[in-house]
């Protein structure tokens, strides 16, 4: 597939649609698409993007190691693109991230037994306003 603004869009809101959905590896299958086609200054953010789905899924399959090793990383990317980007208000966003995540991070076993509590799980939600925030 040509790679081309259109596309990335088109990516980049499938995979918002399926991360609300709690798809979340279907979201990190179609933002890896766009990732690996991108070579923008965006491409650290889309990788965040990639890694926050990740780290979800891994929660909810109840990989704790997994999830806590991947949202970190994930914050490492997206935390330079505050406040916002793309039309996500990134801080409100790690914000979420972080109050799902509290548990995970707060864990000291070595292999801990914690779910995902669904109440918390972040949804993304684009604001027009914001489209063209933490663009280079």
């Amino acid at each position: 597939m040509p790679h081309d603004a259109e596309s990335d869009d088109s990516l980049y809101d499938q995979g918002i649609r399926y991360f609300n959905d709690c798809e979340f590896f279907e979201a990190h299958e179609v933002w890896e698409e766009l990732w690996t086609e991108y070579r923008g200054p965006l491409r650290k953010f889309y990788q965040g993007l990639i890694q926050a789905a990740v780290a979800l899924h891994h929660f909810g399959n109840g990989n704790i190691r997994g999830a806590k090793k991947v949202y970190l990383s994930s914050r490492g990317y997206l935390e330079t693109f505050q406040p916002a980007c793309r039309g996500i208000d990134l801080e409100a966003f790690l914000g979420q991230m972080d109050r799902c995540f509290a548990a995970v991070m707060a864990a000291t076993e070595e292999f801990p037994k914690l779910e995902i509590e669904p109440d918390l799980i972040p949804e993304i939600h684009l604001d027009p306003a914001l489209a063209a925030a933490g663009e280079p």
